[in-house]
């Protein structure tokens, strides 16, 4: 009888833990599971093809290339902004920035808007408020640009650890104590921050010490480099690798790809060494894809036409890989279109939490479209919207709308490159895009902040310029 009775009582104590674990959020199975550490890697204003396994014959990548080979690549892999700041919000919010009202880039307050909303708001949790509401310790490193004033920094939205600086670019070598603008402090809310020596360097040894100092319970890390961003400033000792290149800017620019990609080597380097690269999630994007013409970097984003700020491929399709080799084969090519803002929901049931529709994400969590559980395409539809410009992918076609000319229509598996405009051939197809997209956007709210109305002259140009479509050897 006592054996019987102990028995009933295990099972009874085993059926209240697991409804108590479903009641909090999680099924029994991923609560009982080591939970993933999660790294985010985000490079800024990346060339599409500056990469070698994207290409590049130029630029040595071969940490970023591992990661790449030793993953999945998203041959169709997309961020929801062409600029840097509306594309951050998204990527940590899971929703398209434009559905609330993050629509441009940040810049000073504009006559008739409330700088009190100039960056993420408030009201938004982002990824970092739902891992640590999951039990993970949560750190930033790097680049922040969602908002300069008190409310908007990163400690208050979800990050227990912050070294780096706040708005959107720095100098990679000056950082002071009251300084401004480029050259403004770097902050960190858990020790005094040394010296710079090198930006991308000081980005990958915090990113190590974060790993190192929380090996022991599950991490999330956002390594937010901001190479390679202006100011475009490089090491010597790497401008020597690339003096065959007589284009300075272009050289600087290889040099600061390469540097980045050494740093992203010492991430994945100090995950093996702590016995963490099995069950670590590690995704590696660019914000947005690489600027030209005036605001060149030296970046090259061919086979893609445009740039940053456009909405053409090449200011939207950006480097996407995903490694997660506990739970996903390596080799891999995903070929149908994802979204950056599909990282937060991926991370987040990754962790053992659940999505529901409540959390209206606008991305979805792709990792039953990668282990086969679902036959379905991640997004049926993708829509972007900036300043003059705003677009739609529906399957294989891609839908530009501009203010001072007809709609332009893509077929993107046959014309990667945007150079056949097959509008005019299928009015049907433009007039039914058209209206989704026009659809989309009138049920958008107002947006909270604008960037300065010049700038917007300056973006419709970069659709009429030629661009690089090779890549120069």
């Amino acid at each position: 009888m006592n054996f019987v009775r102990t028995i009933l009582i295990y099972f009874i104590t085993l059926i209240y833990f697991s409804l108590f674990q479903i009641v909090q959020g999680q099924s029994p199975k991923k609560a009982n599971a080591a939970l993933p550490n999660l790294v985010l890697i985000v490079a800024d204003d990346l060339g599409y093809g500056d990469l070698g396994i994207q290409g590049s014959l130029q630029i040595p990548t071969p940490n970023i290339d591992q990661l790449a080979r030793g993953g999945i690549q998203f041959t169709n892999g997309y961020a929801s902004s062409s600029v840097c700041a509306p594309s951050r919000a998204g990527i940590l919010t899971g929703k398209h920035q434009a559905s609330f009202g993050f629509n441009d880039n940040l810049a000073n307050s504009q006559p008739g808007f409330d700088a009190n909303y100039l960056g993420l708001p408030i009201t938004k949790l982002t990824l970092a408020d739902k891992l640590r509401s999951l039990g993970y310790v949560t750190g930033l490193v790097g680049k922040w640009h969602l908002g300069a004033a008190p409310q908007f920094n990163p400690l208050k939205r979800g990050f227990d650890e912050f070294w780096g600086f706040l708005e959107g670019g720095h100098d990679y070598l000056i950082a002071k104590p009251d300084g401004t603008g480029m050259e403004s402090a770097i902050q960190c809310n858990y020790k005094t921050p040394a010296t710079l020596t090198y930006m991308s360097n000081d980005i990958g040894n915090e990113s190590v010490d974060f790993i190192n100092r929380h090996k022991e319970k599950p991490f999330f890390l956002y390594a937010a480099f901001n190479a390679p961003h202006a100011p475009m400033q490089a090491l010597e000792e790497d401008l020597k690798l690339f003096s065959h290149i007589k284009d300075k800017l272009r050289q600087t620019y290889c040099a600061m790809v390469y540097r980045l990609d050494q740093n992203v080597g010492k991430i994945l380097t100090v995950l093996q060494a702590q016995g963490l690269e099995r069950n670590t999630l590690v995704v590696f994007i660019s914000d947005n894809g690489g600027p030209a013409n005036s605001i060149a970097n030296g970046s090259i984003n061919a086979p893609l036409r445009g740039q940053k700020t456009t909405l053409l491929e090449g200011g939207i399709r950006v480097p996407f890989f995903l490694k997660w080799p506990a739970r996903l084969a390596g080799g891999q090519k995903f070929i149908d279109p994802v979204s950056t803002l599909d990282i937060t929901p991926t991370f987040i049931e990754a962790a053992g939490g659940i999505v529901s529709k409540s959390d209206q994400y606008t991305g979805v969590n792709i990792l039953p479209f990668l282990t086969s559980k679902t036959g379905k395409l991640p997004h049926q539809t993708m829509e972007w919207q900036y300043t003059v410009s705003a677009a739609i992918r529906e399957g294989n076609w891609k839908l530009i709308r501009l203010p001072d000319r007809l709609p332009m229509l893509y077929h993107l598996s046959e014309d990667i490159s945007e150079q056949s405009d097959l509008s005019l051939q299928h009015p049907d197809r433009t007039k039914s895009m058209l209206k989704k997209l026009g659809t989309w956007e009138v049920n958008l709210p107002h947006s909270i902040f604008h960037e300065p109305q010049n700038w917007r002259i300056r973006h419709l140009g970069f659709y009429d310029v030629a661009y690089q479509l090779v890549q120069p050897q």
